[in-house]
């Protein structure tokens, strides 16, 4: 488990959260530019390159309105873990601060969010491939479901927090635990850093939210989503790798394979986008007291962005 003498971080930070879908790197572009400030990603797709409509990501337009952090920094080949984005993370926020911006922590991924505002302290245990290929074989053999049992006998509190669908998260935490003997979910000591924080969170209620996300799934497949997909395999990557096993990339590439219709892939794309939002509720809850709710339906930027003005003092 990793010690820590962090350097002492100090001034002002706010962080955007809330569901996939719901508005908040539009929200954080439009204060960024009234506060002079700038986004740092924390989501875990959009950190990959080559992966821009199924991630969502800002389009070129929006990048040049306002400086992005932490945004297509990885190839979808490479391992990057959570250790790696928090140090990252950091980096770019004690940056931003050093210029005499805001930065606006903005991101759908509660691990990464959290990791950063809470400043936990991460197992430093290297990759393991051998283990790596023989948990993927697992998976490919028997199904993830059984992957996540495995984790949920040695380590239940950090299965509670993982999405059993999301095999990359639960093979790290076998990993660590492997590795270590402890719990993954132990080896997170918190020692929050000094940034004075406000914790803005977007919500909505479930039918206007997933209505919102129907319409920008719909959407992604008019930009162009299977023709990105398509790239990525000529490129030569495969769907075995962490960044290509996400939503959407997943379902168009058992389209691709034959394995789906184009309207099955497309509707799986939405079924496991709800069931997502749903596992993001866990990682940011309603009654979470440091966190600041604003119900999108309200028009909440004018509201907001007073707060934030009495934030900063």
């Amino acid at each position: 488990m990793t010690t820590t003498n962090e350097p002492k971080r100090t001034g002002h930070l706010v962080a955007i959260v809330g569901p996939t879908g719901v508005g908040k790197s539009r929200l954080a572009i439009y204060l960024a530019r009234v506060f002079d400030g700038e986004i740092v990603n924390a989501d875990s797709r959009q950190i990959y390159r080559y992966l821009d409509i199924g991630t969502a990501k800002p389009s070129p337009e929006e990048l040049a309105l306002v400086p992005h952090h932490l945004i297509s920094i990885v190839s979808p080949n490479e391992d990057f873990s959570l250790a790696q984005y928090r140090q990252a993370a950091y980096q770019s926020l004690d940056d931003i601060q050093r210029r005499g911006k805001l930065p606006l922590l903005v991101g759908g991924s509660g691990m990464y969010v959290w990791a950063v505002l809470e400043g936990w302290s991460i197992p430093a245990v290297p990759p393991d491939p051998e283990l790596r290929r023989n948990l993927r074989e697992k998976v490919d053999n028997v199904g993830a479901e059984a992957l996540y049992q495995e984790l949920l006998a040695v380590d239940p509190a950090a299965a509670k927090r993982i999405d059993r669908r999301n095999i990359r998260r639960v093979s790290r935490a076998l990993e660590v635990y492997r590795a270590t003997g402890v719990p993954f979910s132990q080896c997170q000591n918190k020692q929050p850093p000094d940034f004075r924080t406000l914790v803005i969170g977007l919500t909505t209620d479930r039918p206007t939210l997933y209505h919102l996300i129907d319409s920008r799934v719909d959407e992604m497949i008019k930009q162009g989503l299977i023709q990105e997909v398509e790239k990525l395999l000529e490129k030569g990557y495969d769907f075995h790798m962490a960044a290509m096993s996400g939503i959407g990339y997943r379902q168009i590439g058992q389209y691709i394979k034959g394995e789906l219709t184009l309207p099955e892939a497309i509707e799986r794309i939405k079924f496991e986008t709800h069931r997502l939002v749903r596992h993001q509720y866990s990682w940011f809850r309603l009654n979470d007291s440091r966190i600041h709710w604003f119900d999108i339906r309200h028009q909440p930027y004018e509201e907001i962005e007073q707060l934030i003005k009495e934030f900063r003092g």
